[in-house]
């Protein structure tokens, strides 16, 4: 039977150079048989602040940790790492570059709830995790799932957020049964974050709130601009930006 790894990591920053410094994550065997992990762990690369800003982590709290390669967690992702089994994460292309650097090499079939949230969300305005926690009242049940579990929520917090994504992955398997109901759920998640989303409206810049459709026809250049110089641009806005200037 498949096994389910939903997991986020929290790390030293999100450049290059930036490591891994906790994951947190629940192995699915089945409803009433999930493993849970929260390992924090020692990096010779130093926090940046900026990262500590988000997630609170600070370089004491890292002292006497193991690293990463050696965390009990590590060793389950790389026990279960099968075309047969899943990998989950909101945003997976982050923390999976983060797991490559420590030498993972995948073969899990891989979910990512973020690009699944805008294909199967696409009138929600963000697509954040936090944000979907609160617009889609995961937070009223989520207390519950926590005692059962025997884990702390706090926001930017792996564990915390793995429990939202599980949740939240509820949410998404129900949401395909409804419009794809001739397909395995999880089969049409994965196939659905291979499936790059055409954007419909800008959520940041000069055009924010504006069609992109409607820009392209009447401010290519900038939207030309945008698709040269701004390297941080996340896949679907490239994709979308490519179908829309031609």
């Amino acid at each position: 039977m498949a096994k389910y790894v939903l997991f986020d990591t929290e790390t030293t920053g999100a450049s290059a150079e930036d490591r891994i410094i906790q994951i947190g994550a629940m192995v699915v065997n089945s409803k009433t048989d999930i493993e849970v992990y929260d390992e924090m762990c020692s990096c010779e690369v130093a926090i940046k602040i900026e990262a500590m800003e988000v997630h609170n982590i600070v370089p004491t709290q890292l002292e006497g940790k193991v690293p990463f390669i050696q965390t009990s967690c590590y060793r389950k992702i790389l026990e279960l790492n099968s075309v047969s089994n899943y990998l989950i994460a909101h945003n997976i292309n982050f923390d999976l570059t983060m797991l490559e650097k420590e030498g993972f090499v995948n073969n899990y079939s891989l979910i990512d709830t973020l690009r699944c949230a805008k294909h199967l969300y696409p009138d929600m305005p963000y697509h954040r995790l936090q944000y979907l926690r609160y617009a889609l009242d995961l937070y009223k049940v989520e207390e519950a799932e926590a005692s059962t579990l025997g884990i702390t929520i706090k926001a930017h917090d792996a564990i915390g957020d793995v429990l939202v994504m599980k949740l939240f992955l509820s949410k998404l398997v129900k949401r395909v049964m409804e419009e794809y109901p001739e397909y395995n759920p999880m089969q049409k998640l994965c196939e659905l974050t291979k499936t790059p989303v055409l954007i419909q409206e800008f959520k940041f810049g000069k055009h924010k709130g504006r069609k992109v459709a409607e820009v392209a026809k009447e401010d290519s250049g900038y939207l030309n601009w945008m698709r040269s110089n701004m390297k941080d641009l996340d896949e679907d806005m490239k994709y979308t930006l490519d179908k829309v200037l031609g």
